[in-house]
């Protein structure tokens, strides 16, 4: 929840013009503005290698629901990707898995990417739950979704204990994690899947280590919350992500 409607503005303004200037290899910039400043998100960035997300969905696709925002409505945008299940959402808005889950169909009813979010609490990872919380998501959040190509969603490994607690995840440790994750995805899905989908790390990512996290073997990029919010820094994650 940040940012005005000028200074989202500003904001994709900077970044367009310098995305435009740069060859781009296989990396994907996006932002997630909050909901009244989609439009505006999309309407400056036409046209250039930027992506727009929303940071949720709603369970309901219209009716009488005040202040939810539905997939529908969100592909009338033309948007391209939509955020489920953030911890932030988990956390302060009770969200469960399988209301992600039934968030995720009506994304992929109107042909929108979900960005699937889980991870461990503080709790959890001490009482050395990482693994069972893990795999509870995974497959609570996708029960009976079909994946053939891997390219149908991306997922995100937040770790709740390493987002403003003052404790970090370590390349190593982030990585165990993300290795989990494929090892599921391997399990569950045809291969073709599991190599092809993006797992994105969203844990304190910055500048500083970011490069650190992309050289782990399954970890693809990032999903990044406060060091995205300067352009200068949102444009040297690009460069090292295009680098790497």
């Amino acid at each position: 929840m940040n940012k005005g409607l000028s200074e989202t503005r500003e904001f994709v303004k900077k970044l367009v013009n310098t995305l435009n200037s740069m060859e781009l290899k296989r990396t994907i910039p996006l932002i997630a503005p909050p909901y009244p400043f989609l439009q505006e998100a999309l309407r400056e960035s036409f046209g250039s290698a930027l992506e727009i997300a929303a940071q949720n969905v709603s369970l309901h696709s219209d009716g009488a629901f005040t202040g939810e925002v539905s997939a529908t409505m969100l592909a009338s945008l033309g948007l391209k990707y939509g955020i489920i299940g953030h911890s932030e959402r988990r956390q302060y808005h009770n969200e469960t898995d399988s209301e992600v889950l039934g968030k995720m169909i009506k994304l992929f009813e109107q042909h929108i990417t979900p960005i699937l979010c889980i991870g461990e609490t503080l709790a959890q990872r001490d009482a050395n739950q990482t693994p069972a919380t893990i795999l509870s998501q995974l497959n609570g959040c996708l029960q009976g979704i079909e994946l053939l190509s891997g390219n149908e969603i991306v997922i995100a490994y937040e770790p709740v204990w390493a987002i403003g607690t003052g404790r970090t995840a370590t390349p190593e440790q982030a990585q165990d994690v993300h290795a989990l994750i494929r090892k599921w995805l391997k399990e569950s899905y045809p291969a073709e899947v599991a190599d092809n989908m993006l797992i994105l790390y969203g844990g304190s990512v910055k500048p500083d280590n970011l490069k650190s996290l992309l050289a782990c073997e399954d970890i693809d990029g990032g999903l990044i919350g406060g060091a995205a919010l300067k352009v200068d820094d949102f444009i040297a994650m690009v460069n090292i992500a295009n680098d790497n």
